[in-house]
């Protein structure tokens, strides 16, 4: 089984090493694929890692991520210890699912992002994130003014109570079994709306939906 790699190793496609005993990895790491690290005892990654596609960290002892790491895909950081990301973060997917993560850092760009289950409270104001966040299973209670995203929003098992005026969601937006109590009147849904659960009575006059309401 794998515990070591050699300094400069350059890889032209990806390297798998999920479910070996390795614990680090080597200087200058160039992998033209996809770094997979899934259920190691990996605990950070070296500043001059470089990776082109996806890097899937799940399952590991991962603390930190290094401040000038660029991904052009996927980053999985699901079910570790992270507690924080660096600033200025940008890639396609993002998965802090099951993390202790508390705060966002500035200027994070993503298409999708998923947060549920972990510690997450609130979103920094200057977040962009294309199309989905899911914060089920979070005590998230306030979501930034002017939000728009092209996919889902799924508030599902959160406190949350209110919702920012003028959001606008491009698909789904799940606000089942939470405690919210009315929606704001510019809302803009364009497919499906979940309400189940909830102690919602009435909706907005000008409300936009069109796909089902739940």
């Amino acid at each position: 089984l794998t515990t070591s790699l050699p300094d400069n190793l350059n890889v032209e496609g990806s390297l798998c090493l999920n479910h070996t005993p390795i614990t680090s990895l080597p200087n200058n790491l160039k992998v033209g694929g996809g770094l997979y690290l899934s259920h190691t005892l990996i605990t950070s990654l070296p500043e001059n890692l470089k990776v082109k596609y996806n890097i899937d960290l799940s399952y590991t002892l991962i603390t930190s991520i290094p401040n000038n790491l660029k991904i052009k895909n996927r980053l999985n950081l699901s079910h570790t210890p992270i507690t924080s990301l660096p600033d200025n973060l940008k890639t396609e997917r993002i998965n802090l699912s099951h993390t202790p993560i508390k705060v966002l850092p500035n200027n994070l760009c993503a298409d999708i992002l998923d947060l549920s289950h972990t510690l997450i409270t609130s979103l920094p104001d200057n977040l962009k994130v294309k199309y989905s966040i899911d914060l089920s299973h979070t005590p998230i209670t306030s979501l930034p003014d002017n939000l728009k995203l092209e996919g889902d929003l799924v508030l599902s098992n959160t406190p949350i109570t209110s919702l920012p005026d003028n959001l606008k969601v491009g698909w789904d937006l799940d606000l089942s079994n939470t405690p919210i109590t009315s929606l704001p009147d510019d809302l803009k849904v364009r497919h499906n709306l979940y309400l189940r659960h909830t102690p919602v009575t009435s909706l907005p006059d000008n409300l936009r939906l069109k796909g089902s309401l739940d």
